[in-house]
Formats: structure tokens, sequence, C-alpha cells
């Protein structure tokens, strides 16, 4: 038999399969590398291109606010803003020292003139005639509040139909002044406002040290001039009838006066505004203003300020010209700031302080039902500088 043959050959392969490129190879990767140099070069140049932008708006900026005649004006009138703040020196940074040195002085030799002009108005009280046909008339309230907004800023007019319902007081404790709100419920009195300035060297709202003079019910209570020296003043002689401007403290007895307070400037004399625009309004601040009609009504009105939002503040010319609007034929300013305070019976607070519940003064003109039975204390009698100094609290 044959032997059986084997196969010497080599056995046959499948060919290889071919194989499609993988999502990550090289090529892949390049590509999104690429892609995120492209979006970081994108997000380099937007970023560049915005600093650039804001750099040339800085630069524009720059050159409007200090090189053309709007943009002076609203500096000098932002310098305004701040000096009227306890951060005064801050202005140098808007207008220089010697600017700051030159604005305040020139405010201040505005302010003397604006006193300067004699008042010649005269008032009718409605029913002190007995011939008055007003005077069968219902009696008016004595005292009522209205709101008064503008363009930035919210704020109260009281209105007291007769002037001779309001008295000045002042604290009841000596070494330190008192919240209106205090004097308003202790007093019993319809309604109150901040009236005249005091020295507060560290800041610290003492408020027991008056600056000029301060008289109650025709007394002189307080005073750090002579009394034949003028100083500018605001408030009310015997008859109800509004003074205010430059007088001496003998001038101001001669003339039967019952309560005033040292304070400037007089905005309105004989029914004219004396402030010409709002470059000269001394800048934007709460304010706290006194004013009368030729029908004896007082006026008083209260602005709040420094409070985004809800209310910024008013200029001195914004004042002037609301109460022109309510018939005032005079008026002048009073201790405004964060003094700027609005009290209602009981010693609710009407208004929103800039600072929080008010601040402790040394005088507020209160309106009362029956003033003749209110008794005010002279507190500095007796008193030496020393107690009162207004650095201690």
């Amino acid at each position: 038999m044959p032997p059986l043959s084997t196969s010497t050959s080599s056995p046959t392969r499948a060919p290889a399969a071919k194989r499609s490129p993988s999502p990550t190879g090289p090529r892949q990767t390049s590509r999104s590398r690429t892609k995120k140099r492209r979006r970081r070069f994108g997000f380099v140049r937007v970023v560049g291109f915005l600093i650039l932008l804001s750099l040339f708006l800085s630069i524009a900026f720059m050159v409007w606010f200090f090189l053309t005649p709007s943009g002076t004006a609203l500096r000098y009138r932002a310098a305004d803003t701040i000096i009227t703040t306890r951060h005064r020196e801050w202005a140098k940074y808007l207008v220089g020292e010697q600017g700051l040195r030159e604005r305040v002085a020139e405010y201040a030799r505005q302010f003397e003139e604006m006193g300067e002009e004699k008042d010649t108005h005269t008032i009718a009280v409605p029913g002190a005639d007995p011939g008055d046909p007003e005077a069968s008339e219902e009696p008016r309230p004595l005292a009522q509040i209205e709101t008064i907004d503008g363009k930035g800023y919210h704020g109260y007019l009281l209105s007291v139909s007769d002037p001779k319902k309001i008295r000045l007081v002042v604290p009841n404790k000596a070494g330190r002044g008192e919240k209106v709100s205090s004097m308003v419920e202790r007093t019993g009195a319809v309604a109150g406002v901040n009236a005249g300035g005091f020295a507060d060297p560290n800041w610290n709202g003492n408020g027991f040290q008056p600056i000029g003079l301060v008289i109650s019910q025709g007394r002189v209570f307080y005073r750090d001039l002579p009394m034949d020296k003028s100083t500018q003043i605001v408030g009310i002689d015997k008859d109800g009838k509004m003074v205010a401007g430059r007088y001496s403290i003998n001038e101001l007895l001669d003339m039967g006066i019952s309560e005033a307070v040292s304070f400037s400037p007089r905005i309105i004399v004989n029914g004219k505004g004396l402030i010409k625009n709002h470059s000269q309004g001394w800048g934007i601040a709460p304010r706290s203003v006194m004013g009368q009609k030729e029908d004896g009504t007082i006026l008083f009105l209260i602005i709040d300020g420094r409070q985004p939002g809800y209310s910024i503040g008013a200029d001195l010319y914004d004042a002037q010209q609301i109460m022109l609007d309510h018939g005032a034929v005079i008026a002048a300013n009073l201790d405004g700031g964060s003094s700027t305070v609005l009290v209602g019976e009981g010693g609710e607070i009407v208004n929103r302080p800039s600072t929080k519940g008010g601040r402790y003064l040394p005088t507020a003109f209160l309106v009362f039902d029956n003033p003749e039975s209110v008794s005010v204390p002279n507190i500095w009698e007796g008193l030496t500088a020393k107690d009162i100094d207004p650095a201690k609290w």
C-alpha cells in the first residue's frame, strides 16, 4: 500500500481588515488644540478690547469732567455736596485745596450778602381783626403736613397756621443735646423741627454748644458774640412775624424778637429768591428751611437726603423754588444734613433722617396748642466754657 501523503504547504491566512482612523488620533488632537488656541486668543482679544475701551472712556470722561464747561459745573456741584458733609476736605480731590478754600470763602461771602437787604414784609394773621371776613370762617388746622417730591428728592412741608404757637425749645439736661423727638414727647408739642447749628469738633454729635445765639421767649439763653455785633439769624418776633437776615442781639431785642437761632443763608426776602440757579445751591444734601407766607403761615420744609433709591437730597435753589411755589415771602436755611428731622405728635419721626433716629441737638422749633403754658428753662445759665465743652460727651 502506498504511503499516505501529507501537505507541506503553509496554511492560508485571511487578509487583515482595513482599520478606520481613531477618533483620538493625532489629526483630531491637533484640531482640538487649534480650536482651544483660537478660543483663548479670541478671549484675550475681547478682554484687550474691553480694557482699551475702558481706558478710552476714562480719558474721555476726565477730559470732559475737567476741561469742559458742563463737566466743570458737575464737578463743582459734586464738590459742593461733599463740602456739606463731615468730610469737607475730600472736596479737594475734585477742585484742589486752593479751589476748596476759595469755594468755601465764596459761599461765606454770598451768604453774608444775602442777609443784608432790609426785610419789609408784613403779615396779616387771619382772624386777628374781628372785621376780617376770614375771622368768621372755620379755623384752619394748626399744623398740616404734606409730601414734597422732586427730581432725586423726597420730603415734607409742615404748615403752621398761627406763628405765635411756635417756641424755641432747648435740651433739659446739661452736657449734651437732645433729640427733637424727645423734646416733642417731653413737652407735649404738636410737631417739631430742628433749628440752629452747633459746635462738633470731634463729629461725635454732642449737640450741646450752639453757634451764635439762642433766644427763647424773648430772653437770651446763649451767645458767643457781643450784644452789638451782628450775625445771621432765623426766628420769629412777638407778633408772629418771621425775622431772618443780619442783625445784632440789641437790634433783635429792640424789634421784640421772641424765638431765634443763628443760621444762614436767607434765601427769600421781600418775595424774591436770592439764589439764581443750581450752581449757587451749595450742593445736594438733606435740607431744613423755614419760611412765612403773607397770611402769617409759617412753613417748615424738610428734605431727606443721602439715601440712594429713596432721596438723594436737594440744593438750596430747589428749596427756594419750593418755598416760592408755596407762597413764601421770606425764607431762610436752618441746620440741615444729619440734623434734618420732622417730628409729629407723640414724638413720632415723620421723615427719614440720614442719621437713624435723629441727632442730639441744642435747639428745635416746636409747635404747641397752648404755648403760654410751656416753660423753657435756660440750660446754659451759669455754665462756664469748660462746662459747655463740645468735645465732651
